[in-house]
């Protein structure tokens, strides 16, 4: 299997493939908004790179259990900044981490290569076609309803068939 993702390449099977987390929020549930200054981010994604990370997935949504949705508009306001500067400077792919296709279009343009969709385009069908004009990588995920509701009881008879 090989998942392109513009330039870049991975064959599997292969070792782990280690992605840095750099969520750009004030609410972030794993640093708590340490990096949401677009400086402080650039420089622990950089310092993830250097530590061995093969991909850079940059959000600016949190997706924290009951966190409240965030628009468009605010969510390129934090993401654009970083992924434009570190376009710039690493040389692993970044991923945009967004359920938007209005966001996943722009980072991508801004220089992102891989889409990393928590919603796992249950939209319009809109996603998609913002990741093939991109040549881009995509990656679903899954989720029981949103961030708001996700925890309110989940439930699966059969956790990979469900």
């Amino acid at each position: 299997m090989i998942l392109r993702a513009r330039q870049h390449e991975f064959r599997f099977p292969r070792p782990a493939l280690v992605m840095g987390i750099l969520n750009v929020t004030p609410d972030s549930f794993f640093d708590g908004g340490k990096f949401f200054a677009p400086g402080a981010a650039i420089a622990h994604a950089l310092a993830m790179v250097e530590q061995g990370a093969e991909i850079i997935d940059v959000g600016g949504e949190s997706t924290r259990p009951g966190a409240a949705p965030v628009d468009a508009d605010e969510e390129l306001r934090r993401v654009l900044p970083v992924i434009e500067q570190l376009g710039e400077r690493v040389t692993v792919p970044i991923s945009i981490d967004t359920q938007k296709p209005a966001v996943a279009r722009a980072a991508l343009r801004a220089g992102a290569s891989i889409v990393n969709d928590i919603a796992a385009n249950r939209g319009d069908g809109e996603m998609w076609s913002a990741v093939a004009e991109a040549d881009a990588g995509y990656v679903l995920m899954h989720m029981q309803g949103t961030p708001a509701t996700m925890q309110r009881r989940p439930r699966y008879h059969d956790v990979v068939s469900d």
